[in-house]
């Protein structure tokens, strides 16, 4: 599913004749004509936007997904209006979880800060994602893909499964020339169509590009379902500085799951015991002795490494450093590890759905998405509570004063969401509000 957020009608992309469907009842706010801030960004002609007037959370709702495991990426935009604030600031959730925060010069990096992509299981046959207003512009969205991966991709180990999402931090292309997507690589749909921003060097004069034209074994397999092209460029360090070092900045005090991509296509290397290097991050030995033709057991023969570890400052370094020979690296992809939030209970997102639709709650409440979560962005009035029995958020209490509100409040909130809650909505106009929060 590809939405072309704004669009009145379904569109085809040049150069892959890519389908976007049109923008029809998945959301609220207003279309307006886009500005693409990257060279990346889709080639679409409209955005989505949500005035503060419209509420401080935004979600699109799509409904009818297969039970499974997705790639999930939103590219942002900029609305073609000189009225309007270039650069609005913003976060974005997907099924209640906070995964990115815009920053500041976002639009300004010809790079991925243009959107934000995460891989998630989304069990319950729908998708909720959410734009949180910071205060800072309107939240634009140009455009939004649900791509289906395999139920087993990128399983980092035990922590894996349906409580994280992995939120794509970069992925890099060792040696090519040009940033590309796997369509363009004539990758396997299953992997999700992932872009992969080219790097011609870790550090001028410490390495050098080389490539191959042969074929790669073991490169497209289940189930990541890597491209061949991704292999056949890599960085070699040089003679006389044989370590290859590269490091990015990123949050402290979180997870990191690290793929490394390796394959032998330097053509002096032929044999087993000719290179090998120990790959270090952030000073730790994560794998010792890699040898990539013993390993895969030929030359031109892809090896994928997985390591997940715990960053605690604001800088992770990926160190080769090789015991025989020169370092060689193909590709690398940085996941942050997201812990997925409890939801609330289904019966009192209802139960509040309910009392919006009969108060006829204005825009400006919001009132989109999940109650409690994210934590950061809760609804307006909502106070919650976690309730360790079920592992679900309740609401504790709801205030509504001082919002000239008025309507019948409806039956079905006289059950245990308001023996629980503390009610403050004195000008709600009802003579049967006492005895609904007595019954």
């Amino acid at each position: 599913m590809r939405i072309s957020c704004g669009a009145r009608d379904n569109i085809h992309t040049p150069p892959t004749n890519t389908l976007w469907h049109k923008d029809f009842a998945y959301t609220g706010g207003g279309p307006a004509n886009a500005t693409r801030p990257s060279f990346i960004t889709p080639p679409l002609k409209t955005l989505r936007y949500f005035p503060l007037s419209a509420g401080p959370e935004n979600c699109y709702n799509v409904n009818q997904l297969p039970h499974g495991h997705f790639l999930v990426r939103m590219f942002f935009g900029l609305v073609a209006e000189p009225s309007f604030d270039n650069e609005p600031l913003f976060d974005v959730s997907v099924e209640g979880t906070l995964i990115y925060s815009l920053p500041s010069g976002w639009s300004n990096q010809d790079d991925e800060r243009a959107f934000v992509e995460a891989i998630v299981f989304l069990m319950d046959g729908t998708a909720s994602l959410c734009f949180h207003s910071t205060g800072h512009g309107d939240p634009a969205i140009l455009s939004i893909e649900i791509l289906q991966v395999d139920d087993q991709a990128y399983d980092f180990g035990p922590e894996w499964g349906q409580g994280t999402i992995l939120r794509t931090d970069r992925r890099l292309s060792c040696g090519a020339e040009n940033p590309r997507f796997d369509v363009d690589y004539s990758g396997d749909h299953w992997g999700g169509d992932r872009f992969w921003n080219s790097i011609s060097t870790f550090d001028q004069g410490s390495d050098r590009a080389i490539s191959t034209q042969k074929s790669i074994k073991k490169a497209s397999k289940a189930p990541n379902f890597y491209p061949e092209a991704l292999y056949q460029t890599a960085l070699v360090s040089i003679q006389n500085q044989p370590e290859l070092l590269y490091t990015m900045d990123v949050d402290p005090n979180r997870n990191y799951s690290i793929w490394l991509h390796f394959a032998e296509i330097e053509s002096s290397v032929t044999g087993v015991g000719q290179r090998i290097f120990d790959i270090l991050i952030n000073g730790d030995i994560a794998f010792r002795d890699v040898d990539i033709v013993n390993m895969t057991g030929d030359i031109y023969s892809a090896l994928v490494l997985n390591k997940t570890v715990a960053v605690n400052g604001r800088t992770l370094a990926i160190t080769l450093r090789p015991t025989k020979g020169n370092a060689i690296i193909n590709a690398i992809e940085i996941f942050e590890v997201v812990m997925s939030e409890s939801k609330t209970s289904i019966d009192e997102v209802r139960a509040l759905q309910k009392l919006k639709s009969a108060l006829g709650l204005p825009l400006r409440f919001g009132w989109n998405g999940d109650p409690c979560v994210p934590q950061l962005h809760p609804w307006s009035g909502a106070d919650c509570q976690f309730d360790r029995t079920s592992s679900k958020w309740v609401i504790d209490g709801l205030n509504l004063n001082s919002n000239s509100l008025s309507g019948r409040v409806p039956a079905a909130l006289g059950g245990r969401l308001l023996h629980r809650a503390s009610f403050k909505a004195p000008e709600i106009a009802d003579d049967n509000w006492t005895t609904i929060v007595q019954s």
